[in-house]
């Protein structure tokens, strides 16, 4: 009997191990943990959550607008605000409530509505925001919330003792689109320079389509081992999408 007994124990030792050794690999199951009509936070990863906003357009309809959170300890990063004040309020209170976070950044991966939407309300909050230095320009001229700090090419926030990095590969959606990265997890914020799978072209107004492929094959090159993706619009995946988004731009 004692020997069985061992041998059950030993097999549930082994199986903890293998399920920690899966959380530690990056088999984490998404799970939601914030929820209202006006925004959706999913947790991706041990250290990183997807927002999702809402933004009423004229010709898709309510679009859902993502973005990103990455924490270590009890500091926190946001590239893309909600598309509104409402979910801002909503996703500050709760990464400072619920995370019990300090949001030392804001970062918006270009100047339209669902980057930058809720910008002031981070400002009321004396949370610093930074962008790509055309991001800013481009701001000024629509008159829309402007980023307080700019950079070029790219940039390394501090978030605890991890780094996160926003960086500008060329253009794309935009002229100002630019990605985030948490090297930590190999997680991926595309912005809306990156297409979910089976997605269309989208909107165009301000797209350079001739440089779009080779701006993402750039980033496909530059984070050869990321793991996960999150699109500015739709169902985040793996390598695949970037894939997918240099085939759909992709010059005949």
């Amino acid at each position: 009997m004692n020997t069985i007994i061992k041998s059950l124990f030993l097999i549930a030792c082994a199986i903890s191990v293998f399920n920690c050794h899966a959380q530690s690999e990056g088999h984490f199951t998404p799970k939601v943990v914030y929820q209202s009509d006006d925004l959706v936070i999913t947790q991706v990863s041990g250290n990183a959550f997807e927002h999702t906003s809402f933004l009423q357009t004229q010709d898709f309809g309510n679009v859902p607008c993502n973005g990103l959170i990455v924490r270590d300890g009890h500091e926190a990063i946001v590239f893309d605000t909600p598309t509104e004040d409402k979910g801002a309020e909503e996703l500050i209170k709760w990464i400072t409530e619920a995370l019990d976070c300090k949001i030392n950044a804001v970062v918006p991966t270009h100047f339209h509505n669902d980057c930058l939407g809720g910008l002031h309300v981070f400002e009321e909050n004396n949370i610093p925001s930074y962008a790509y230095f055309k991001t800013v320009e481009l701001a000024r001229e629509n008159k829309l919330a402007v980023p307080r700090h700019s950079f070029k090419d790219s940039l390394l926030l501090q978030v605890g003792a991890r780094q996160a990095v926003a960086r500008f590969f060329g253009e794309g959606h935009t002229r100002d689109n630019i990605i985030g990265y948490f090297p930590s997890e190999d997680i991926m914020f595309g912005g809306c320079l990156i297409k979910e799978l089976a997605a269309g072209k989208g909107y165009l107004g301000d797209a350079n389509t001739m440089a779009w492929s080779a701006t993402v094959r750039k980033v496909k090159q530059a984070y050869p081992n990321v793991k996960m993706i999150i699109p500015g619009h739709g169902t985040r995946g793996d390598k695949e999408l970037l894939n997918y988004t240099i085939d759909l731009f992709k010059i005949p």
